[in-house]
C-alpha cells in the first residue's frame, strides 16, 4: 500500500472490504468480526487505516482463473429466437397457462355472481395460433435457417 498518511479511495476501501470477505469465507474472520472491520474500512480515511484491518490476516494471493465460459444450452433448453422446444412441451406450457387464466376468470366470474368479459382470450388465443402455425408448418423460418447455417458450419 501507499504511504499510511495518504488518503484512500473508495476503490481502496472496496478491494479492502473483498480482502476481508475472502478471509471470512476462509473461516479466518468471525461474521462478527467481518461486520466490524467491514465497518472501518469503509470508515477510513487513509491507508493507514486500510492497512491495519489487514495486518493480523495473512497475504492473498489471487490465482489467475480462466475467464468463465459462458453457458451453452442444448437445443431446446434455452429461450430465444433459436430456441427449438419440442411441441409437446410448448403445447403443455400453453395448456397450464390457459388453465390458470381461465380458473382466475371463472373464480372473478363466480365471486360477483355474473359472468365477466372472457378476458384469457387474450392470453391464449393469439399463443395458441402461432403455436398451431408452428406445430403445422413445422417449425420457424428463423429456426429452419439458422438450421441450415450449422450444417454448413459442421461441414454438411
Amino acid at each position: 500500500m501507499p504511504e499510511p498518511h495518504l488518503r484512500a479511495a473508495d476503490a481502496d476501501r472496496a478491494a479492502v472490504a473483498t480482502v476481508l470477505g475472502q478471509h471470512m469465507s476462509a473461516g479466518r474472520l468471525t461474521v462478527d468480526e467481518y461486520d466490524e472491520r467491514l465497518a472501518r474500512a469503509y470508515a477510513a480515511k487513509t491507508y493507514g487505516e486500510l492497512e491495519q484491518l489487514t495486518a493480523d490476516l495473512p497475504a492473498t494471493t489471487r490465482s489467475h482463473s480462466p475467464a468463465p465460459r459462458p453457458a451453452t444450452y442444448p437445443h431446446g433448453q434455452a429461450c430465444g429466437p433459436g430456441w427449438r422446444g419440442d411441441a409437446h412441451s410448448s403445447w403443455r406450457a400453453w395448456l397450464t397457462t390457459s388453465l390458470i387464466v381461465v380458473t382466475i376468470w371463472l373464480t372473478t366470474s363466480l365471486a360477483s355472481w355474473e359472468l365477466q368479459y372472457f378476458w384469457p382470450i387474450w392470453v391464449i388465443g393469439p399463443w395458441g395460433a402461432i403455436l398451431l402455425a408452428q406445430t403445422i408448418t413445422g417449425g420457424s423460418r428463423s429456426d429452419r435457417d439458422s438450421g441450415r447455417e450449422q450444417h454448413r458450419q459442421l461441414g454438411g
